[in-house]
Order: C-alpha cells, then sequence, then structure tokens
C-alpha cells in the first residue's frame, strides 16, 4: 500500500503547531501576566520560571513554518498573503519580547522599559497568533491558486473574538505554570488570578464553538449530521471533564492538576479545530493534497524529518527534565 505522504506530513505540521501551543502558550502567558506577578523579585521569579526554555519552546514555531513552506507551498503562498499582518506583528512581538528576556537582566535604569516589551510583546504575539487563526477558519478567498481577498479581510469579529480567546488561554496557561513552579506569595497570587481566567477562557471557548459551524455548511455538516453529531456530544462532555479538573485542582491546592487540565483544554480546542478542517488545509476551497508538493519532494523531506524530529523531542524533555522542580526567590539561570 503506497503511503500518503501528504496526509503524513499533515499530521506532522499539525503536531508541531499543537507542541508549540501547549510549550510556548505558558510562556507567552507568563509574559501576560507579568505586570501582576507583584514585587519586582516575584518577576525575576515568574521570568526566572521559563528562561531555560522559552526559547527552545519557539523551534516549534519554526517547524511548523518552515514545513508549511516546504511540503505545502500552495498553502504557504495563498496564506501568507492572507495573512501578512498578523504574522508580521507576531514576529515583532516575539522579537520584542526575546529581546528583553536578555536584557532587562542586563540594566537597573531602564529594566522597567524592558518589563513593559515583555509582556507588550507576549500579549501582542498571543493576540496575533489568535487573529490569524480566526481569519484561517473563516476561510479564506482563493481565485487561480492565489489569494483573491483584501488587504483587511483578516480583521474580523469573529478574529478578535478568537485573538482574544487565545490571548485569555495563553495566561491561564501561565497562571497554572506559575501555580506549578513557584511557591509563596506568587503562587497564591497566580492560584486567585486562575479562577477568573479559567472561566473566561471556557467562556470564550465555548462562543467560538457555537459560532464556528455558521461560518461555512462544510463546517455545520461535520459537526451536525452523523457520525459528526457523536463528537458535538463527546467533545463538549470532555471539556466538562477537563473545567473540572482545572477548578478542583485550583481548590484543593494541587500544584500540578491545573496545568495539565488546562493543556487539556487546548488539546481538545486543537482537535476541535482539527474535525472542521478536515481534508482542507486551506478552508473553503483547498484540501492537504491539491497544496502539497510532489511526493519525491515530501519522501524526501521526511527522511530529514524522521531524523530530527526525534532530536528535537529529545532534547526538549531533557531540558525540562534538568529544570524540573519549583523556582525559588533568588534562584536564576541568569
Amino acid at each position: 500500500m503506497e503511503l500518503d505522504l501528504a496526509f503524513i506530513w499533515a499530521s506532522l505540521i499539525a503536531i508541531a503547531v499543537l507542541v508549540y501551543v501547549i510549550l510556548d502558550g505558558f510562556d507567552l502567558g507568563v509574559g501576560i501576566l507579568f505586570p501582576w506577578a507583584g514585587s519586582k523579585a516575584e518577576r525575576d521569579t515568574a521570568m526566572n520560571s521559563v528562561a531555560p526554555v522559552w526559547d527552545g519552546n519557539e523551534t516549534w514555531l519554526i517547524l511548523g513554518g518552515g514545513g508549511l513552506f516546504a511540503v505545502f507551498p500552495l498553502a504557504y503562498a495563498v496564506v501568507m498573503p492572507a495573512l501578512y499582518m498578523p504574522i508580521t506583528l507576531m514576529l515583532l512581538g516575539l522579537v520584542f519580547r526575546g529581546v528583553a528576556f536578555e536584557f532587562r537582566w542586563k540594566t537597573r535604569r531602564w529594566k522597567p522599559v524592558w518589563d513593559v516589551a515583555f509582556f507588550g510583546g507576549s500579549l501582542v504575539a498571543a493576540l496575533c497568533q489568535g487573529i490569524a487563526l480566526g481569519a484561517l477558519v473563516q476561510g479564506i478567498e482563493v481565485a487561480d491558486r492565489a489569494y483573491a481577498g483584501g488587504w483587511w479581510d483578516w480583521l474580523t469579529p469573529f478574529s478578535v473574538l478568537t485573538g482574544l480567546a487565545v490571548a485569555t488561554g495563553y495566561a491561564l496557561l501561565g497562571a497554572t505554570w506559575l501555580v506549578m513552579k513557584t511557591e509563596g506569595s506568587l503562587q497564591h497570587r497566580m492560584r486567585r488570578v486562575a479562577w477568573p481566567l479559567g472561566a473566561a477562557t471556557l467562556g470564550a471557548m465555548g462562543l467560538v464553538s457555537i459560532l464556528t459551524p455558521f461560518l461555512d455548511p462544510v463546517y455545520f455538516t461535520r459537526w451536525f449530521n452523523l457520525p459528526g453529531s457523536l463528537l458535538s456530544v463527546v467533545m463538549p462532555l470532555l471539556v466538562l471533564v477537563a473545567a473540572w479538573a482545572l477548578f478542583t485542582g485550583l481548590g484543593d491546592g494541587r500544584d500540578g492538576r491545573p496545568f495539565v487540565a488546562a493543556l487539556s483544554l487546548f488539546v481538545l480546542g486543537f482537535i476541535g479545530i482539527g474535525i472542521s478542517f478536515y481534508p482542507m488545509m486551506v478552508p473553503p476551497s483547498l484540501t492537504i493534497w491539491q497544496v502539497a508538493a510532489p511526493d519525491k519532494s515530501l519522501g524526501f523531506a521526511l527522511v530529514g524529518a524522521v531524523v530530527l524530529l526525534p532530536l528535537v523531542l529529545a532534547y526538549t524533555a531533557y531540558a525540562y527534565w534538568v529544570f524540573r522542580g519549583k523556582v525559588r526567590a533568588g534562584e536564576g539561570y541568569h
């Protein structure tokens, strides 16, 4: 049986994007919550909690974007013109927070400026990722295998809603990460903050889920005709289980459970988007196979992916293992 290389590569890119979201999401969330971290010492502790891993987390963004360019060139050629503005702003946000990460430790006079850059860069990156997602979900106008929409098509009420939803969800990940990684007053503050963030994230997920099937008849059919209608029951139940784990973990004083539950919400949301999309790569008109490179190119690239992906997974897992445990005030990696 011949391998479906396009499907394999679509799965690999989807996995890379999901890993990026769940890994870089919490450190962007830490940046979004930075002004509420309290004292200077607590802000230092919050930053130190992600300092060993934040740049490695962004490897997955490069893998997803680079993989899209290499193996789905038509999708890249259509999506990029449609989303130039949010993607450019996202990259600028990531640049600012990356520079702030390094520079705020080197100065005293300008530290407040870099604190603002860290917060602003994190917030802009999170918002733009959500806006780009919303613009992709609502569909991209294509004619003659090229983007045929306008400059501002990405900016709609739905894309703004998804931007706010992603930023709120990242803030929840950041809060639960700090609950897991810190102790004392910072942990207690983040535990209190996680309650309203959890409620807001669930509300935003619910609203986006309700609106999505009405964006395109294909989405509606996928969710409300058998067997898809079964998923319309199963997915909300799984979200309720994750919500129960989140709030009971916060209420019982568990340190790790809220973070795992918040990650589960993102995984479930990602699966929901995949159910709506498949087999489209560029909704509503271009499928995985229509935008894929020739099979020889896909096969050649897959050889490199088979070698590199385990290495990236290994060093990522090793970094988290080495820097496991609590981060205490006065301890750091700078």
